[in-house]
């Protein structure tokens, strides 16, 4: 267990300096942006660029709150039930996550393949296929995040009696 929490700080770490890197860099980007079109300068490609940005600080950001069991779930109706329906209830649950977001990396590597040769059009040195890869890799991050927080959550509601079963 000691090496599986390793791998879960670890995998949070790296999440989170690339959110924190991503946001950082997007800022920036709206700042300069800002103050070339004050100069009479506007950049024609800042639109392009900070959509895609946007888009990847929401799926690495998305997987970083996976990990910290941060995302939005109702974990408190979990923990009001008993033990008994609670865990399989769970699991159902993760089951349903985790299946939504293989479907998710599979369209998306569907999307991927279908952009082979289109390029952004104001920056055509970057192919598009670069900028949805998000997807794909986004939702196998959230996979991962989401394996990797399941057995500290399955320990919680095994721990955490119900307010009817403390009599």
């Amino acid at each position: 267990m000691a090496l599986l929490g390793a791998l879960k700080r670890g995998f949070e770490l790296v999440l989170a300096v690339v959110s924190v890197a991503l946001i950082v860099a997007l800022c920036l980007l709206v700042m300069v942006a800002v103050i070339f079109r004050e100069l009479g300068a506007a950049l024609t490609w800042y639109d392009e660029v900070a959509t895609v940005m946007l888009a990847w600080v929401t799926y690495y950001g998305a997987a970083l709150a996976a990990v910290r069991r941060g995302h939005l779930a109702s974990p408190e109706i979990l923990r009001r039930m008993p033990v008994r329906l609670r865990l399989p209830l769970f699991i159902f649950a993760e089951a349903l996550v985790i299946g939504f977001f293989l479907i998710l990396a599979w369209a998306g590597l569907q999307v991927v393949i279908l952009l082979e040769g289109d390029r952004l059009i104001s920056l055509p040195w970057v192919p598009v296929q670069l900028t949805q890869s998000v997807i794909p890799v986004g939702a196998m991050l959230f996979i991962i995040a989401q394996l990797l927080s399941i057995p500290d959550e399955w320990r919680n509601l095994q721990q955490r009696r119900a307010p009817t079963e403390q009599i």
